[in-house]
């Protein structure tokens, strides 16, 4: 398919995800606090995308410690409480960034002078063809995933970010050791058939969280501070699905743009890369 008929084809299938927000609106429980004074309820919600009908499922993450492999050895880290979307962000969610299906609404916070940075539309998408409605967001750059989050935070005037890897790792661990049974919470190669799932088609782990194991990794923030991706994918093996299991990007992941330099917004060759935000308090 030529550039300019997948991107046609992805920004219809985008805009009929927008406007119906299937599978990606939560059950919210709780009055969220979307105002940027709102100060940390411990109760779950969903943050709706101002000018859309989609929403980001947002789960409270009690403070505590978690231990971290580190440049300098294994490290104690004191986690903060902390807000974390329940599934991968997805493509419900993903593309009124990517295709600026928000244009011409109101920012929430006042905030929105500046000029919204946005990827170009993707030249190759891998995965284009394992669905939309309620799948996670795929293959993108750890450049692309921050400035989602800053353009979410912009819209919404809570701030959103990628996890650090010990907030990530705590986040999977949830005060429990590894799953015994991975089937159960998981998508990996022994059970994925080569591709992604829908978002919560697993069990949750004891904070409320589902897919933080397998599906697609997700980008963290590094102890070195460079991005990592966290939690393994429907691509490794059960014994590389791990809470604690991290790649760094490699050459291999954007082999075949053809576009020179690269794309800094889209890994034309990792289809397994997702990512997931946590909100600070």
């Amino acid at each position: 398919m030529s550039r300019i008929a997948t991107a046609l084809v992805l920004a219809l299938i985008s805009i009929g995800c927008a406007s119906s927000g299937a599978g990606a609106q939560g059950d919210a429980g709780a009055p969220p606090p979307n105002d940027a004074n709102s100060q940390w309820s411990g109760q779950p919600y969903t943050e709706s995308v101002p000018g859309t009908t989609v929403g980001l499922e947002m789960v409270p993450i009690p403070g505590g410690t978690v231990e971290v492999e580190t440049p300098r050895g294994t490290q104690r880290v004191e986690i903060a409480p902390f807000y974390m979307s329940r599934v991968e962000v997805p493509w419900d969610v993903f593309d009124v960034w990517v295709f600026a299906l928000d244009e011409g609404t109101q920012v929430a916070t006042g905030k929105g002078e500046e000029a919204v940075s946005r990827p170009s539309r993707p030249y190759v998408l891998p995965g284009r063809n394992w669905g939309h409605d309620g799948m996670p967001a795929l293959a993108m750059t750890p450049h692309a995933a921050t400035v989602f989050a800053n353009w979410l935070s912009e819209k919404t005037g809570h701030t959103y970010r990628l996890p650090t890897q010990a907030e990530w790792i705590y986040a999977c661990r949830a005060n429990q050791e590894e799953p015994a049974d991975l089937e159960a919470v998981a998508w990996y190669f022994q059970n994925a058939n080569d591709r992604t799932h829908p978002g919560g088609s697993k069990e949750a782990n004891a904070f409320g969280l589902a897919d933080m194991l397998g599906n697609v990794g997700e980008w963290a923030i590094g102890a070195d501070g460079e991005p990592i991706l966290m939690g393994g994918s429907y691509d490794d093996t059960a014994d590389q699905v791990r809470c604690d299991a991290g790649k760094k990007q490699t050459p291999a992941w954007n082999a075949t743009d053809p576009q020179l330099p690269k794309s800094e917004w889209w890994l034309a060759d990792a289809p397994f890369v997702g990512l997931r935000l946590v909100r600070e308090p």
